[in-house]
């Protein structure tokens, strides 16, 4: 199984993303970082196209997402066909995120939460399967619209 997974923020997020990425190598995770380098300002959208692309194309299965709110963020990968990004701020937002919705993308608030609560929400969502059954049916129904509305 692909268990690779791409990273990245806008300057908000940078300080927070460098510990998720030692948080996700500790584990022995293939890990993009797909960037910003530096906490210089920079436009959210770029970042999140950087990741949400490669999830949507299939080139890597799972990305997480960080900007100040994660508001943005989540606006913008879930623009991306196939893209289930879910804003988390807590353990149990991600372990939901996961179960019932199949997320294939985590964001995170940089400005709301800290580093190690950034970590365990990342755990969270890393160690819950989804669910399927009941759930499986509205994940369709999802992706159903978004054939629907391209059209």
């Amino acid at each position: 199984m692909n268990d690779a997974i791409i990273i990245a923020s806008d300057h908000a997020g940078v300080e927070m993303k460098a510990a998720v990425v030692d948080e996700l190598r500790r584990r022995g995770l293939p890990v993009t970082d797909a960037g910003p380098a530096t906490a210089d300002s920079v436009d959210y959208p770029d970042y999140a196209a950087a990741v949400a692309g490669p999830v949507s194309g299939g080139a890597v299965p799972r990305g997480i997402l960080i900007c100040g709110s994660g508001i943005g963020m989540s606006i913008a990968a879930n623009k991306f066909p196939g893209v289930r990004a879910g804003l988390c701020l807590t353990e149990e937002m991600a372990a939901l995120s996961r179960r019932h919705n199949d997320a294939n993308i985590l964001v995170l608030p940089g400005r709301l939460i800290g580093v190690e609560e950034a970590r365990r929400i990342v755990r969270a969502w890393l160690d819950t399967p989804f669910e399927g059954g009941r759930h499986q049916r509205r994940v369709d129904k999802i992706a159903a619209l978004e054939t629907r509305l391209k059209k």
